[in-house]
């Protein structure tokens, strides 16, 4: 037999490659973009501009970022064949699965034809992305074909508005551009892997942005947040958290929503999260599924050394926000588009195919039996 193969199981601490948009783990909080510290870019700017900032380098002047949402704003009109398309996925699909049947139709809709006009396409996503989610949603659950226009200044309130149809409040919109700033970008996870794997074949943008949202759609990567939700909503207080928590570590049971790959001691991101959810259910004045989550953050950490990923504090944040849980992940996608378009653009840049090599662990050379002879 063939020795098997040296390299770390889920290729854990390999470097597989290099790139300029984000540390993870390594500087300041704990997450950079471009050399920003999350903390600093989710206290002080927009979706936008970060979405900008991994797109082209840089933070933008004032005119480039009005000249880059005005762009943005200019296309989000889903075409009308994207729309029967929506229409005929069926009620019971995945949310997931609608949004990357809705990328890899916009990629046949409106191609990339050039890889020169692939800042164009990035700005056709992150300008489509909520309407696909929002029209297919209020079709099937509303009965209603919405427009995917709306008078949203920024994508948070944009989608807040096509989602609701109606104003959303500041502090919602708020709390949206702080989590999608927190999930725009996250170096080389499975997704963002995912997507340079197939750019390195020299596709189109929406097909390896495609490849990226199948990724996500895996319960190991995305989703946490809707299994957090599912969790803390199991428990009425945070005495029965605690109580059901403690038989669940005994058992031994998965519990979704806590540590992390690269993390070893904290999330910079549920810091900034766990905050907003805080504010929301201060403002509503119900603090039940906040203490909830505080308890089994607690918990956690004193029985397994564990803390709350990104996706642990989302849940609370999005459901006091009247997103229904299933929605979760799809705004994770809205968000990191930004990420995993960036990661295409660099991997064009300085471009060789991703191919690495298996450890063989199978039988060793054997000869060819004829069948009558087995």
């Amino acid at each position: 037999m063939v020795a098997k193969s040296t390299s770390t199981a889920g290729l854990r601490g390999q470097i597989a490659g290099e790139t300029s948009l984000c540390t993870v783990g390594v500087t300041g909080s704990g997450l950079t973009y471009c050399g920003y510290d999350i903390a600093d870019l989710a206290a002080n700017a927009s979706f936008e501009e970060v979405a900008y900032l991994l797109q082209f380098g840089e933070l933008p002047t004032q005119k480039q970022l009005t000249d880059y949402l005005q762009a943005i704003t200019a296309h989000r009109q889903l075409p009308e064949a994207l729309c029967e398309i929506l229409e005929r996925i069926p009620k019971s699909a995945h949310p997931m699965d609608v949004m990357r049947t809705g990328c890899s139709a916009l990629g046949t809709l409106e191609p990339e034809n050039d890889f020169a006009e692939q800042d164009q396409h990035i700005i056709n996503m992150l300008a489509k992305f909520p309407g696909i989610m929002a029209y297919w949603y209020h079709f099937h659950f509303h009965g209603t074909r919405i427009s995917t226009l709306s008078e949203g200044r920024s994508i948070a309130e944009h989608w807040l508005r096509l989602l609701t149809q109606k104003a959303p409040s500041e502090l919602h919109i708020q709390a949206m551009q702080a989590s999608l700033i927190l999930y725009a970008e996250h170096e080389f996870n499975a997704s963002t892997f995912a997507a340079r794997v197939a750019a390195s074949t020299l596709t189109d943008i929406y097909s390896s942005v495609t490849a990226a949202i199948g990724t996500l759609r895996g319960p190991l990567h995305g989703g946490a947040n809707e299994a957090a939700m599912a969790l803390i909503s199991s428990f009425k207080d945070a005495d029965d958290a605690e109580q059901k928590l403690m038989a669940m570590l005994a058992r031994k049971d998965k519990i979704m929503g806590f540590g992390h790959a690269v993390y070893r001691t904290s999330d910079p991101r549920n810091v900034v999260i766990k905050e907003w959810s805080r504010k929301i259910s201060e403002q509503i004045e119900d603090m039940t599924l906040f203490d909830i989550s505080e308890r089994c953050e607690q918990v956690m950490w004193r029985e397994k050394e564990l803390f709350p990923n990104a996706d642990f504090y989302h849940a609370s944040t999005y459901h006091h926000m009247g997103i229904p849980t299933d929605l979760f992940t799809p705004i994770f996608v809205m968000s990191r588009v930004s990420g995993w378009a960036a990661h295409v653009k660099e991997q064009r840049a300085n471009n060789r195919i991703i191919r690495p090599s298996a450890g063989y662990v199978g039988a060793d050379a054997r000869d060819y039996i004829p069948i009558n002879q087995r």
